[in-house]
């Protein structure tokens, strides 16, 4: 085999520090980006608030990006030069989550699901991949502590930040969360959550092994409480059924997450307020969210040229982290307004008539309305929350799932529900409504909807099954 030179010419994406910074912070709630700006402030002394401001009354500064009216996160290109010197504030740096600090543990009764997590990894001997990895997971948590994405999804986002990431590493890293506390958050659902949490009992409790084959063969016939056959199938009487049922709800807990979320009051910050004025609605940012920075001209003023002291070294490291901590958190700015700005328009109908008319979304809609990537309108929607005249809904509330109808439009899964939900307000309390009867009206709408999944949306929404109904109108 003879060996010779090749030369390739490839396109790549160059992932700068200051890239790597612009995109974590996007994925920040408020209130982590206020806790990460205050140690920012805390540790460089070129960094300043509006507030903190003295002489320096006519120095250019900017409202965190809300006069701009559309901007673009442009990964593929380094940040304008020219931006302007303020912007908004503050905390959770990525090293900072894991430094020694975090091992005294704080009040549990402030403690959030995902503060809790990153508490117990911090624990952990993992690797800065693993860290990365564990922080996109933490991320897509629902309340009940069960994981909305995809492990392929998981994939894609965390290659964005770092190379050579395999499906094998993410499948590795969710384990380590699902066996983090309370048990069984991590899973995909209610059944991989029940039975993780049977696997970390002792398996020598008879309860334990019967759980197990109930809701790993027939968690169909659990969840729709179809006792008869679950006692022919497993071949045991009524009386042992009910002592492994009474197991099941006493040891183990469908909704791991909400341990944790419902033992403390949420206030949420908007982060977007949505109102409407002459009959257009108009998006701007929340100024009370996030604070304003900008440069302290004083300390600036006193870095000389040609002067090589560590002093005068200090202030100009300093200086240019502020200007990139500035610049990272306008184009933050920036891209939530814009994605905010393509909801609203996507979603005015909500707006105006409520969930009826929510319109089915998905995230690659925005992404290609934008020109961005699908993963950075991801993070631009995660713990993200705006204000409306019909209530605050996080982002993500915005793109709801979608059937097809009869006359070739889809439908969001949001307005199914809102259908489902009408319907049983004004079903007869003695007659209530089956749910094979609701999907033979939804088909009189033109919704083709399974009787299994009309049972998923009304436990969605707390709703009691017609048996259960009927019973309490009486």
């Amino acid at each position: 085999m003879k060996a010779t030179l090749q030369f390739r010419i490839t396109q790549g994406l160059k992932m700068t520090p200051q890239l790597q910074q612009a995109i974590y912070l996007l994925q920040l709630s408020n209130i982590e980006l206020n806790a990460m700006i205050q140690e920012q402030l805390d540790s460089n002394l070129m960094l300043e608030t509006e507030d903190d401001k003295d002489e320096n009354e006519n120095s250019n500064s900017i409202n965190s990006g809300e006069e701009k009216d559309t901007a673009e996160f442009d990964s593929e290109r380094e940040f304008n030069e020219n931006d302007s010197n303020i912007i908004s504030k503050n905390k959770n740096n990525p090293e900072n989550q894991y430094s020694e600090l975090a091992f005294e543990k704080e009040d549990d009764r402030y403690k959030s699901l995902e503060e809790e997590l990153r508490w117990q990894l911090n624990l952990m001997p993992i690797t800065d991949n693993d860290k990365v990895i564990s922080e996109i997971i933490i991320d897509s948590l629902n309340d009940d502590g069960f994981l909305e994405i995809s492990l392929n999804e998981i994939l894609n986002t965390a290659n964005t930040t770092i190379e050579d990431i395999t499906l094998e590493e993410v499948e590795a890293v969710l384990k380590i969360i699902q066996s983090l506390e309370p048990a069984g958050v991590g899973a995909r659902g209610a059944q991989e959550s029940l039975l993780i949490q049977l696997n970390q009992l002792d398996q020598k409790i008879p309860e334990v092994k019967k759980s197990k084959e109930i809701i790993m063969n027939y968690f169909e016939l659990l969840v729709a409480h179809d006792y008869k056959k679950l006692t022919k199938k497993l071949k045991i009487d009524e009386s042992e059924l009910k002592e492994i049922l009474s197991f099941i709800k006493y040891k183990l807990n469908a909704r791991p997450g909400s341990q944790i979320s419902s033992s403390r009051t949420e206030y949420t910050v908007p982060d977007v307020d949505v109102k409407k004025i002459n009959d257009k609605w108009i998006v701007k940012l929340n100024k009370d969210a996030i604070p304003e920075l900008r440069i302290n001209s004083i300390y600036k003023k006193m870095i000389r040229k040609g002067n090589n002291s560590a002093d005068n070294q200090t202030m100009k490291t300093h200086l240019q982290d502020a200007e990139w901590t500035i610049k990272s958190l306008q184009h933050r700015n920036d891209t939530l307004l814009s994605v905010a700005k393509c909801i609203v328009e996507h979603q005015s109908d909500f707006l105006e008539h409520g969930e009826e008319a929510m319109k089915p979304l998905i995230l690659q809609n925005v992404a290609d309305s934008l020109g961005m990537h699908e993963s950075t309108i991801s993070r631009a929607t995660t713990k993200k929350y705006m204000q409306t005249p019909r209530g605050t809904y996080e982002l993500k509330y915005f793109f709801p799932s979608h059937v097809s109808t009869d006359y070739g439009h889809k439908k969001s899964s949001t307005a199914i529900q809102a259908l489902i939900k009408k319907f049983i307000d004004t079903e007869e309390p003695t007659k209530p409504l089956s749910d094979e009867k609701i999907s033979i009206l939804l088909k009189e709408e033109g919704v083709n909807v399974a009787r299994r999944t009309i049972a998923k949306y009304r436990e969605a929404m707390a709703i009691p099954t017609s048996n259960e109904r009927k019973r309490l109108s009486i």
